[in-house]
């Protein structure tokens, strides 16, 4: 192998682990501690982990609303399942903030709320009650989707809070990524709220 061609491959390896240790890690789970900058979760499956909160990081707070509070324009993101039927089931529906709007991307794609789930990030075209009950007509880019929302499906938006609310048995979703040394950080942590889960 040539002195080039060795270059080259040190450099993709290289890029690959820089890549690698950069994928986000989405963590749902309830909280064990906050010790300074470091927040403790014990996720769904039992693991615990271990997440560096920067000073600068957001925390935001779960707020309940109702299928009533959904309006034409706005940007929700349904996490759904695929019914036998092919038909789009929410289990539970975010109305993204406006500020979340262009930052949030937009698509559906797959989830991992639960084996087999999809997430649609999407501009809410109508709402209304339908044959098949509760449903929202979403369109994005390239695409449209129709979402069944049941009666029992948690429907929450978020609102600005702070670290107070991290306390032992609070519930969080954030996307961690791991740093150059492997330990795990957050810009971004949703927290539960009087009762109120961040349920995607």
């Amino acid at each position: 192998m040539s002195g080039a061609s060795i270059l080259m491959l040190a450099a993709l390896t290289a890029f690959a682990g820089i890549a690698s240790a950069q994928s986000p890690v989405r963590i749902r789970g309830t909280v064990v501690s906050l010790e300074g900058n470091v927040l403790t979760v014990k996720a769904r499956d039992g693991k615990e982990f271990k997440i560096g909160v920067p000073a600068n990081a957001s925390v935001v707070a779960a707020k309940a609303l109702t299928f009533a509070d959904i309006k034409p324009g706005d940007f929700v993101g349904p996490a759904s399942r695929v019914r036998p039927d092919g038909a789009l089931e929410a289990i539970s529906v975010q109305v993204f903030p406006a500020a979340l709007r262009g930052v949030v991307p937009e698509g559906h794609t797959s989830w991992d709320l639960e084996p087999g789930s999809v997430m649609t990030n999407a501009n809410v075209a109508t709402a209304m009650t339908g044959a098949s009950g509760r449903e929202i007509n979403l369109e994005y880019p390239g695409g449209s989707k129709k979402v069944i929302v049941p009666e029992n499906a948690p429907i929450f938006t978020t609102v600005p809070a702070d670290r107070s609310l991290l306390v032992p048995g609070a519930y969080i979703v954030t996307s961690a990524r791991p740093g150059v040394d492997g330990a795990l950080f957050t810009q971004r942590i949703a927290v539960s709220k009087d009762g109120v889960i961040p349920a995607n």
